[in-house]
């Protein structure tokens, strides 16, 4: 691998162009182009070196679009600004993918920790996720599984504008599981 030092923006322009796989400015080594200005009009078929002089009078790149086509299609353009806004358009195309999120109960959580982890899940439901809501029993506390669906059912009832119930509460082991989707 040889290693080289970039002085000038030029060279700074060129290198970018080879990681982008688009040859700009001093890079177009055919003798003929076909030109499209700025503004999106055909200018015909030029000399590489006169449409390269065209687009520096112009401060702007002379990009080379078209690299199959017979002289290649050349377009005079401010390079910075187009591969920043195709950098932003394929950060758009970014989706979205749900999760399941998960929140921890117990029957003696208190009233305020309740609404603390209502506030969490709506965050979750209103970013796309899915919550599952658990509610664990030790010791003592299995013999009163009515007092863990008590809590199950306020927050759901306080999800109820943001979320739907996708699988009802289940009991399974020592906890009661209910999964809520955004709406």
């Amino acid at each position: 691998m040889v290693l080289r030092r970039i002085d000038n923006q030029k060279d700074v322009k060129a290198s970018a162009a080879a990681n982008g796989k688009q040859r700009i400015n001093e890079m177009i080594r055919v003798p003929q182009v076909r030109l499209v200005s700025a503004d999106g009009e055909q200018l015909g078929v030029i000399n590489t070196a006169e449409a390269l002089n065209r687009a520096r009078s112009m401060g702007l790149d002379l990009v080379e679009v078209a690299t199959d086509s017979k002289p290649p299609v050349c377009r005079i353009m401010d390079y910075g600004k187009f591969r920043y806004q195709q950098k932003k358009k394929q950060t758009k195309q970014h989706v979205h993918q749900s999760k399941t999120k998960e929140v921890w109960l117990h029957p003696k959580t208190g009233e305020h920790d309740i609404l603390v982890k209502v506030a969490k899940a709506r965050e979750f439901l209103l970013s796309k996720d899915k919550v599952q809501i658990t509610v664990k029993f030790r010791g003592r506390e299995l013999a009163h599984m009515e007092e863990g669906a008590k809590v199950l059912n306020k927050m759901v009832a306080a999800l109820d504008e943001v979320g739907k119930i996708e699988s009802p509460p289940k009991k399974a082991n020592r906890q009661i599981v209910c999964t809520i989707s955004p709406k």
